[in-house]
Order: structure tokens, then sequence, then C-alpha cells
């Protein structure tokens, strides 16, 4: 038996790592080209409490690109994290200085990605080969970090055997400063598999997680892939593991993942029906378009809010058709609930 506990450094958590953690019972994952600004606003609609990750943004752009436009968000996203992605120790460190400088509540090191891109950048899961370097990179952005620093892995890539490899980065990872980590039980085929093929082909390991809960009990460990509904976070927390990251669900069913997390992951009080997310959008809505955005931006996070409910198929189509023409503004939403509101009815 693998004993993740030799060698380990002293656990210390602030008060802030407290409420983040408790934050992180059920996440929403960092997805590429989803999890924007405007998303996690409207995330945030539905759900006060669920943490919420960024898009991963690399460091060499958060250095060198349009800061504000890669980094800014709204005050109302709290609890937000960013995740970056890098190989650099020094240029992590210096993202992460940046980074911190907007306010965000942690900064994620993205150790699981299996696109091209990021294999080329020699960032994402191809690090799960070399944890020495992961352990160097999150030492340097810890070091100039004022918030926690995370890290989201894959359970191995390739041929690795993800019961010796997956310890083994742990306990080197964690020597360095990292006391949480998000886990996607599949490996990632760097070779053969594309990056879509990588998010359902490769099996699930669930119960590989659960061993490294119980061989690193002293760090926060959260589970994520594969994970479509509220009870099966329900089930995971109230199996041993810390968290919950749901990525896709979130994003296509939104309501049926945060519309009564509130209350059911986190003891808090029923959270807003439908109709009540979408009066909570509308002032962010029109500052969006006064300030020259436009509507699609927003709603094509929106389409799902209705999913199952009789007229969704009606506010998916008007939106879709109508949400990305000059000057679309807010009759565009009314237009859109009309069915809802006459299947209600």
């Amino acid at each position: 038996m693998f004993n993740g506990c030799d060698g380990m450094a002293e656990v210390t958590t602030t008060a802030g790592q407290t409420a983040l953690r408790h934050a992180a019972r059920l996440s929403v994952a960092p997805m590429m080209d989803w999890t924007d600004r405007h998303c996690r606003v409207f995330h945030r609609q539905i759900s006060q409490k669920a943490l919420l990750y960024t898009e991963m943004v690399t460091a060499p752009a958060v250095i060198h690109g349009d800061r504000d436009r890669l980094l800014g968000f709204d005050a109302g996203e709290h609890p937000v994290a960013l995740q970056l992605g890098g190989s650099d120790p020094a240029d992590l460190a210096r993202a992460t200085r940046i980074a911190a400088e907007y306010g965000y509540d942690e900064i994620n090191l993205n150790v699981g990605c299996p696109s091209d891109r990021v294999q080329s950048g020699c960032f994402g899961a191809v690090l799960m080969e070399r944890p020495a370097l992961v352990a160097d990179c999150v030492a340097a952005m810890i070091a100039g970090s004022p918030v926690e620093v995370t890290v989201k892995c894959r359970i191995g890539v390739d041929d690795q055997v993800p019961e010796e490899v997956l310890p083994a980065f742990l306990q080197t990872v964690s020597a360095a400063g990292v006391r949480r980590f998000a886990i996607h039980a599949r490996k990632a085929w760097l070779q053969g598999l594309s990056p879509k093929e990588n998010r359902d082909v490769p099996p699930l390991d669930y119960p590989l997680v659960h061993r490294m809960k119980a061989a690193f009990p002293d760090l926060h460990i959260s589970v994520n892939g594969g994970i479509a509904r509220l009870d099966q976070a329900v089930a995971f927390l109230e199996s041993g593991l810390d968290g919950v990251m749901i990525g896709r669900a979130a994003y296509h069913e939104p309501y049926e993942v945060l519309g009564r997390a509130d209350a059911v992951i986190f003891g808090g009080p029923e959270g807003p029906d439908r109709f009540e997310v979408i009066d909570r959008m509308r002032p962010y809505i029109a500052a969006h378009l006064a300030a020259g955005g436009r509507l699609h931006q927003i709603t094509r996070h929106m389409l799902g809010l209705f999913h199952g409910q009789p007229g969704a198929r009606g506010w998916r189509r008007i939106l879709s058709e109508r949400a990305n023409a000059p000057g679309a503004g807010l009759e565009v939403i009314d237009a859109a609930l009309a069915p809802v509101r006459a299947e209600a009815a």
C-alpha cells in the first residue's frame, strides 16, 4: 500500500483557504471557449456558492497580451479561480503575480488538457510525465501568489500506469506546497485520440481517486470527469471525497446541476427559479449592450437554462436565430421566453 503521507509538508490552512475549500465542494470546470466571464456571471445567478473557473489562459498570454481582456471579471463572480497553462516556472510566477492583482480567489495550474496546442507548448496533460517540473512550477507560483495555488490533473497519460504514476505525482507536487487537487479520473491519450475523444473514450477510474484520498488524507481532492447530475456529486462527497468538479453537464444543463446546489451541497437556502435567473441577468446584459457588446456573447451560454422544460426548444431556437443580429437587445430575451411562458400557462 502506497503511503501518501510520508514526507509531506505540514498543512497550514488560512481562513481564505478554508472558505475556498468549502466552495470547492462543487465547482464548474474550466472549459475552453465556454467558461468565459459572461458564462460565469450567468452561472453565478443560479448558484451563489459554487466555485467557478475561467477558461485556461497561458502564462505568456498573461505576460504579453491584453490583460484586461484576458483577466478582467465581474466582482459578482466570486468565488472565482483562474486557470493558467504553462511549464516555465519564471513565466508562471510572473503570470500568477499579475493575475493575483485582479483579485482571483485561486490560481490553478493546468496539468490535464490533452489538446495538440497544449502539447506543442509542453503544458497540460503532457506534464504528467514531468512531476518534478510541475513541482518547480507550483513552487514558483506559490512564492509569488497571495492566494492559493492548486492543480488540475489527469490520472496519467498514454502507457503510464495510473496506480503508480498518480500517487508519485501527488506526493512530488504536494511536497512543493500544493494542498488541493482536482483529478480528472481518466487517462489522457496524447497520441491517437482527439481532445474530444479524450473526454469520453478513456475509461473512468473513480476508485483510484478514492484511493488517492485515502493515501493523502490531508490533501483536498476533488473528482472530475463524467459527472452529470447533482445526486452523483452528493454521492461522491458522502463517500469521502472533498469536492466534485462538473464540466459539460453544468454548461449544457446549468439549472439541473446548479439550481439546487446551494441548498443540497452547501446547506443554504434554495436558489432562484429559472425566470428569476433571467431577471438577475437583465442588468448585466443591458450594461454589456450599452458598452458595445453583442447579445449573443451572453445568451449563447444561456441556451440550456430551460433544458427538459416545456418550451425549451422555442427558447433555444429564438435565441440562436435572433441574438446575433445587429442591434439585438433584451426584447429577444422576452421573445424567447414567450414559448416557455405559453407552455407554463
